[in-house]
């Protein structure tokens, strides 16, 4: 990681301004909750918009939520993507998707700045700095909402009819705290990201800067054991259709998956609603989000037919029935290897150490390199925490990835992949 000890005004401003960002939905922890569309999301949102604004940017948001700030540099042009998300998972770090939004927003103030210089050459493509609705999926299923409606992936009006535990619909989330616009977004030539790790490879190597070449693929289920209910003191053990005892092997099952695959599979469990939840009732339902993921998809075939094989077991054992609907997937799909190159180039100008990375988590880039070609960047996670309050990276590493991210941006902007 850098060592540097002294930032100069530019990167006291960028941390200076991302203090005051990790102050909207703070916890008493170091953390954040301001999950998609609730009062804090809204309360941040307005903060960035006057931030980009006082850049002389204009802000607009679209029709799934997404927040747009625009510099039309070039009238007509396509512009390059810059950013990431701020919302977060109930008790989150302040890292996760946040920083990399300021960091696009500051990346696109020094570039406009150095093209309002006298005698400076114009760019061939303006900029756009974006805060994508709904990346996490802790309120509203599934993750990566607004750029999976941008690129295409998910009908505008399926994201906006989708409720939370509430009942609430985006639509309505979104309409609460004026964030729901009309516009359709710009017109993408480029998209660069950068993001916290959210491991721990970086950090052990002393690594400044990832490359991500790739993702990992991954299968998400919502699986739902229906049982009945039944008291827990009276009813007969044999007699039991306990619907929690089925959820409960199926996390097992998913865990004993990655012991089978190790250090090439990863597994969870992350959610469970259990009904009807009452202390004296054997619960008759249970809902429930498991995914696995790999590298290599081999393997994470093989995962899956052993996994859905191990369902019909379990439905005989705990004498339940599973309920499989597979909620969303994607597979193993490489960064173009330009994008990836042109970072490497940039990292070595700027004297960072770096390596080429594969992201195991889902990242707005995912889809946006789908349709663009796209550069992702990492910076690294102190121990690995993530989705935790006490997620950290240190300044100089936010700072270095700043300057990552505007030179990044600026030979997009300038055209450099355009051969």
């Amino acid at each position: 990681m850098t060592s540097r000890t002294a930032f100069n005004a530019q990167d006291a401003a960028f941390v200076q301004d991302f203090r005051t960002m990790s102050a909207f939905g703070a916890t008493a922890n170091g953390g954040v909750d301001r999950q998609a569309a609730t009062a804090p999301d809204g309360e941040q949102r307005r903060w960035l918009t006057g931030l980009l604004e006082e850049r002389g940017f204009t802000v607009k948001f679209d029709r799934a939520g997404n927040q747009w700030g625009l510099c039309e540099a070039v009238p007509g042009a396509p512009f390059v993507v810059l950013g990431s998300h701020m919302d977060s998972q109930p008790t989150a770090g302040r890292y996760d998707g946040a920083y990399g939004v300021l960091a696009a927003a500051h990346a696109a103030f020094r570039l406009v700045a150095q093209w309002n210089t006298p005698g400076a050459s114009a760019p061939r493509f303006n900029i756009a700095v974006v805060n994508w609705f709904n990346e996490e999926g802790s309120r509203f299923k599934p993750s990566m909402m607004g750029s999976s409606v941008y690129t295409g992936k998910l009908p505008l009006e399926t994201a906006l009819a989708t409720t939370d535990a509430a009942g609430i619909s985006v639509r309505e989330a979104l309409d609460a705290i004026g964030c729901r616009g009309s516009y359709e977004g710009p017109e993408a030539a480029y998209c660069a990201e950068i993001h916290i790790e959210q491991g721990r490879s970086m950090e052990r190597e002393g690594i400044t800067i990832g490359l991500v070449s790739s993702n990992w693929a991954a299968n998400k289920y919502e699986f739902v054991v229906h049982g009945e209910q039944a008291h827990t003191g009276s009813t007969v053990i044999e007699d039991r259709k306990d619907a929690l005892l089925g959820a409960s092997m199926l996390v097992v099952a998913a865990r004993e998956l990655a012991k089978r695959f190790p250090g090439v599979l990863h597994t969870s469990v992350g959610q469970l609603n259990v009904y009807p939840n009452s202390p004296v009732v054997v619960p008759s339902r249970v809902n429930l989000l498991l995914d696995l993921r790999s590298a290599d998809e081999a393997v994470l075939a093989e995962a899956d037919a052993l996994l859905h094989g191990r369902i019909t077991e379990i439905e005989a054992l705990a004498n339940v029935t599973v309920e499989r609907n597979h909620s969303h997937s994607w597979p193993v799909t490489p960064y173009q290897p330009e994008g990836v190159e042109l970072a490497a180039k940039v990292a070595a100008d700027l004297g960072l150490s770096n390596k080429a990375v594969m992201t195991l988590a889902g990242h707005d880039s995912t889809n946006m390199k789908d349709i663009v070609p796209t550069v992702m960047l990492f910076v690294p996670s102190v121990d690995g925490i993530s989705h935790n309050e006490h997620e950290y990276t240190t300044d100089e590493d936010i700072v270095a990835g700043l300057a990552m991210l505007t030179e990044v941006a600026r030979r997009l902007c300038n055209g450099a992949l355009e051969d």
